[in-house]
């Protein structure tokens, strides 16, 4: 059973996705939260597997709460930003936050439930409408100067640009996984372009995300879009 805390300070907004998520098989919403602060109250009490996050809200943002939230350890739950505004600043800052996912409140009822699903499973999402400008962005934001991990080579376009915040290295098949995700590839994709089996996909991209430090899939794009391994 997925857990879910929903935090908004719209008691009509919060209303709707209960009755959306608690109407699905295989979701519980456990908790609600009014504000940032709240929200991170629940999700240390209640231990959820996903917290949908508003951005704008009095008495504690979103985005400060999610960075809360996500910084609690490896146990910590994932972070789907649920908002009316499609703001450069509010997706950016939400994602660098550590959010795993961004959904705009205009969306389908069964994008809301497919998002909870991909994050519990750690699979991260980005809305359509925003995922080719938050992908320009990062590339544009790209660590300067940054060379193979453990190396100190320089240049963008080295294998693995830019060192894992673990300090180890990623392999040449880690990376090579890492930049056909970024490319927008999915497991299988990756699978039949390097010729393995989806089963050492997933444990490439496992090692990898562990080395970077990273949550899930969303995550690990950024910091490939970031450190110059994606073009």
């Amino acid at each position: 059973m997925i857990k879910v805390v929903l935090a908004d300070d719209q008691m009509m907004v919060r209303a709707g996705f209960r009755y959306i998520l608690s109407h699905t098989d295989g979701i519980e919403v456990v908790g609600e939260a009014a504000n940032g602060p709240a929200a991170v109250e629940a999700a240390r009490r209640l231990r959820p597997d996903v917290v949908c996050m508003d951005v704008r809200m009095p008495g504690g943002d979103g985005i400060e709460a999610t960075r809360a939230i996500v910084s609690a350890g490896p146990d910590a739950p994932s972070v789907l930003v649920v908002t009316t505004f499609d703001l450069d600043d509010y997706v950016f800052g939400a994602l660098e936050a550590g959010a795993g996912g961004f959904l705009l409140k205009d969306a389908a009822p069964d994008d809301l439930v497919d998002a909870v699903r991909r994050l519990a499973a750690g699979q991260g999402l980005l809305d359509q409408a925003v995922t080719r400008r938050v992908i320009s962005e990062f590339a544009r934001r790209r660590v300067p100067g940054n060379g193979v991990p453990g190396t100190g080579t320089p240049g963008a376009g080295a294998p693995g640009a830019g060192a894992p915040s673990s300090g180890q290295t990623l392999t040449g098949r880690e990376a090579e996984v890492l930049r056909l995700l970024a490319r927008g590839m999915s497991n299988a994709e990756i699978a039949e372009e390097m010729v393995v089996e989806i089963s050492t996909v997933k444990s490439h991209l496992g090692r990898a995300m562990q080395k970077m430090g990273v949550r899930d899939r969303v995550q690990a794009v950024i910091w490939a879009y970031r450190h110059g391994m994606a073009p």
